[in-house]
């Protein structure tokens, strides 16, 4: 099985910057906690707060597919709906 990779940034428009921030600490949290999870990051960029980069390696394609339909039905996928995603996502 091959590992997914995804990297990229996320802006966040400023109306949903305080449920964004209020929200990602448990965002991240259930996801170090899924199977699958190698390494999941959410930095906020110091010149652009509405900025973030994101990177997170699941150990294959099953996993990460699970991690994705877990966020879209989360609160994080509701306080994330108008944020513009920019994502790289390859297979190694």
């Amino acid at each position: 099985m091959s590992k997914i990779t995804l990297s990229g940034h996320i802006e966040v428009p400023s109306e949903d910057l305080d449920a964004v921030l209020a929200e990602l600490p448990n965002h991240i949290s259930l996801t170090h906690q899924e199977a699958g999870c190698i390494t999941f990051t959410v930095t906020r960029d110091s010149d652009n707060p509405q900025r973030f980069s994101v990177y997170e390696e699941f150990t294959d394609r099953a996993a990460f597919e699970k991690h994705q339909a877990r966020v879209k039905a989360s609160h994080w996928g509701e306080v994330t709906k108008n944020v513009e995603r920019f994502y790289t996502i390859t297979e190694n």
